[in-house]
């Protein structure tokens, strides 16, 4: 909880201090004309105040007061400057939104909304100035996003070559333990005998992929050394086996099988006995559909949901076809041709709410009416499966790593382009 406090101790002391400084309203005076907003005195005063208070309970040394002045300022036009191009964008956060966000904020914290609010409160910070400081939070992010996305373009063999260096690191820790069978060949063997080779391995994988014991097998037909020992060649780096092995093994799963591999010395079959130091990310997909219906000033929050109260029991009694509702009243443009359904997705992709909904059912159920903060949705889960999303984990992984760079680098340059074009006037230094 202190955490949550902590990263938003600056920004809530000036608004704190701005809200207790009201009675010398009258003393004050414009120190920054910006644009078409003004700066004044005690808001500076009140961010280089806060800004000692922090660092004297942080133990850290401060520069001059010329220099805490010249920073606070400046801060203070970039957030001017901000916030009045957000007014422009007609960008605003509604109280629902803001409620939901600062929810997972406590949530984030291993708290409930009522716990931050009596955490806020001990340490002197009314609510309704924390509100409005996530508000005003939110609302720059939205500005910043909106103005510098369309300026970050990344090429996809910047990804590629972010992943094969991440691939490099991850491959150098990267440990297996194998199990090998060797049908193995002479070295002047004929087409027949090469032949017949081939079909005893895929024997053998057969057997193997039917349930057939991998040390059994590897005693009783496998040319290799370590037949005896059930074919376990123990546990060895990606960078250390043979290269033939490396590259068969590379990516797989535990309890996999690969093979069989041609070599000189005949036909190789490897299991993946179990991995070490490798990352493989799998994910549960959903294949869901919804009906969703939107209150609006004719149809009323409780109608809407009472709508979908009647589809629920017409669906489970067999007298309405899901598809055919969600064709006829479905508000999602993007699923309702489709009869609902939204086809296989990460969960994490939707709504909190309609997520958490979502995963509570059974397959075929339907979910009670959910409100999110689209509307009123009916779901119902077709199926689950786990894929293996590990290359794709990576490709996202690498373009976040690029996009965050250079989405700081363009803010960093786009935050100059608007101070150096704004109309600024220091009234008094």
């Amino acid at each position: 909880m202190n955490k949550t406090i902590r990263v938003l101790g600056l920004s809530i002391c000036l608004l704190v201090s701005a809200h207790t400084s009201l009675a010398k309203e009258l003393l004050d005076k414009v120190a920054v004309v910006v644009d078409q907003g003004v700066i004044l005195e005690s808001e500076i005063t009140d961010l280089v105040e806060s800004v000692k208070a922090n660092a004297l309970a942080q133990g850290q040394t401060l520069p001059s007061e010329r220099a805490l002045r010249t920073q606070a300022t400046e801060r203070l036009i970039l957030e001017s400057l901000q916030a009045q191009m957000a007014e422009r964008m007609g960008i605003q956060v509604s109280d629902p939104q803001l409620d939901q966000t600062i929810e997972r904020i406590a949530q984030g914290e291993g708290a409930t909304t009522a716990q931050l609010r009596q955490e806020l409160s001990t340490q002197g910070i009314p609510y309704e100035v924390y509100r409005e400081q996530i508000r005003k939070e939110l609302i720059t992010g939205e500005v910043r996003r909106a103005n510098v996305r369309r300026r970050v373009y990344v090429s996809p063999r910047e990804i590629e070559t972010l992943v094969e260096m991440i691939e490099q690191q991850g491959n150098a820790q990267a440990e297996y333990r194998l199990g090998h069978i060797l049908v193995g060949i002479a070295g002047d063997a004929g087409e027949d005998e090469v032949n017949a080779a081939r079909a005893r391995a895929d024997k053998i994988i057969e057997l193997l992929n039917t349930g057939s014991d991998f040390a059994k097998m590897a005693i009783g037909s496998s040319s290799g050394a370590e037949a005896l020992d059930g074919g376990d060649m123990g546990w060895k780096n990606i960078n250390s086996m043979p290269t033939l092995f490396a590259e068969a093994v590379q990516s797989k799963k535990k309890d996999e099988l690969v093979g069989p591999i041609r070599s000189g010395a005949g036909f190789h079959i490897l299991k993946v006995i179990d991995a070490r130091g490798v990352e493989v990310v799998e994910v549960e997909e959903v294949n869901a559909r919804h009906i969703l219906v939107a209150p609006s000033i004719i149809l009323s929050d409780a109608k809407a949901e009472q709508m979908l109260i009647d589809f629920r029991t017409q669906l489970i009694d067999g007298t309405a076809d899901f598809a055919e509702l969600a064709k006829e009243h479905s508000e999602d443009p993007g699923s309702a041709l489709r009869g609902g359904e939204l086809g296989w997705s990460d969960p994490n992709v939707f709504d909190p709410t309609f997520k958490d909904a979502l995963m509570a059912l059974d397959t075929g159920e339907y979910s009670q009416p959910v409100k999110s903060q689209f509307g009123w949705h009916l779901i119902q889960l077709i199926d689950k499966r786990v894929e293996d999303a590990t290359e794709k984990r990576k490709e996202e992984r690498a373009y976040q790593l690029i996009f965050n760079r250079k989405f700081q680098e363009e803010t960093d340059t786009w935050l100059r382009e608007m101070r150096n074009q704004a109309y600024i006037e220091v009234l008094d230094s």
